[in-house]
């Protein structure tokens, strides 16, 4: 299928195909690369935009390889700086006039005890995983609610349903995009635009060696939580190991961008549909008791 058949002018006289235009952040790896592609490859222009410009290589690569590298477009964006989201949302609209999708994927994670985990970096958590994520929604908001139409999709996890021991800061920051996401898309249904959130449990991707790293990172000698680090590490790497494959993520925004009416929330990933469940329908103490013998399988 797809997405736009209609042909506009816009500056400069020039004629130029109605695709829908998606931002995607976090487009140099991951869920963002993979969904970058995705939407090309259906039919919309895609402007990636990433911190790091010069990690584009793998991204437009891969494009040329699918032979969609003319409808994708990097463009620098940090997102804990509002200047930098001000510009690349203005320049879009003068460019294209309209913003007709907005994938929320830019996002760190950082694991350890509450105890040990520096203040600075629960802030840093926050800012790039969740303030991040509502700066750039409100700046794109006017022009989707002016057009009485768009899809706001965001990334969250399934951090963002259950707190998991040792990962305290990045469920905290999943936790909260959850509660943004359903107060925005009670907002913007009258306005005609689709918020939807998508709750991965555990993918192939990159996150999973940054996590691990910066658990080595903060290890202190003589921890009073090393034991229970180490079983939750070794829970962790074993999980990775066997993790989907994140074209899964992709193909279901994807979906999402082409429904007429898209759901809320997608719960995505092995085991963690069964994982929500549990939690919902079971007493706290049988639940906790569950996860916590989980994790200390050897």
């Amino acid at each position: 299928m797809i997405i736009g058949v209609k042909k506009l002018k816009f500056k400069g006289g020039s004629a130029v195909s109605d695709r829908k235009i998606a931002l995607v952040t976090g487009s140099s790896s991951g869920f963002g690369l993979l969904t970058a592609l995705a939407l090309a490859e259906n039919g919309c222009h895609v402007i990636a935009a990433m911190r790091n410009l010069q990690k584009k290589e793998d991204l437009m690569r891969k494009a040329k390889q699918n032979g969609v590298s003319q409808r994708v477009e990097c463009r620098a964006l940090d997102v804990n700086d509002v200047h930098s989201i001000r510009k690349i949302v203005h320049e879009i609209i003068e460019n294209y006039g309209r913003i007709d999708v907005l994938v929320n994927n830019a996002g760190i994670s950082l694991g350890g005890f509450v105890e040990e985990v520096p203040l600075e970096d629960w802030r840093r958590v926050m800012e790039t995983n969740f303030f991040g994520m509502v700066a750039l929604t409100q700046e794109t908001l006017p022009h989707m609610r002016k057009a009485a139409s768009g899809n706001i999709i965001n990334i969250g996890s399934v951090s963002g349903r259950i707190g998991f021991p040792g990962y305290g800061p990045y469920a905290a920051s999943k936790f909260a995009v959850g509660g943004f996401s359903e107060s925005l898309r009670l907002e913007m249904l009258p306005y005609g635009v689709h918020v939807s959130i998508i709750e991965p449990g555990a993918y192939q991707t990159a996150i999973w060696s940054k996590g691990f790293d910066y658990f080595a990172a903060i290890k202190k000698e003589n921890s009073p939580y090393q034991n229970h680090l180490d079983s939750i590490l070794n829970y962790s790497k074993k999980t990775a190991a066997s993790a989907g494959d994140p074209m899964e993520i992709a193909e279901t925004v994807v979906r999402i961008v082409q429904a007429r009416r898209p759901k809320f929330r997608y719960v995505l990933g092995k085991g963690t549909k069964t994982a929500v469940m549990g939690k919902a329908l079971l007493p706290w103490k049988w639940f906790e008791q569950i996860i916590l013998h989980q994790l200390e399988k050897k």
